[in-house]
């Protein structure tokens, strides 16, 4: 599983050092996408796998299942960490999510964000209040 917020920097050639944290989990390989908000997914290949089953399983007949599908896939790109332990981010996917320098890596369960520095505090800043959120999670039977 992977927790935490890292705050990096992408260098001028697009390069990004992974935490020695999501490393671990992640191994040298593995799979960097469009997310959602503006930020970019990482995922190891089992959660990958997983991920990409549930996508395949979506009847195509359907245009948001269609959508949804180019958006994750279209994007994907597997990564490889050098011995610096760093990623090089496509030029595409950086552009997705408007990185320049500045990024925070967050563990979210079963894959990994990575915001813009700006987006992240834009995003932190216009959230509503937890307890409305946990109060409505409860209402749909998600407790805590």
């Amino acid at each position: 599983m992977f927790m935490g917020e890292y705050n990096h920097t992408v260098d001028t050639k697009g390069r990004l050092i992974i935490p020695s944290k999501f490393r671990e989990v992640l191994g040298d390989k593995f799979v960097i996408t469009k997310g959602m908000d503006g930020c970019l997914f990482v995922y190891d290949y089992a959660e990958w796998s997983n991920f990409e089953e549930k996508l395949k399983a979506l009847p195509i007949n359907k245009k948001d299942n269609r959508m949804l599908v180019r958006h994750f896939l279209a994007g994907a790109a597997e990564v490889e960490v050098d011995k610096q332990g760093r990623i090089l981010i496509p030029v595409k996917l950086r552009e997705y999510a408007e990185i320049t320098k500045d990024v925070t890596l967050i563990g979210a369960a079963g894959h990994i964000e990575i915001w813009s520095d700006e987006r992240w505090t834009a995003l932190e800043e216009d959230e509503e209040s937890m307890e409305d959120i946990a109060e409505r999670m409860a209402d749909m039977g998600f407790g805590m």
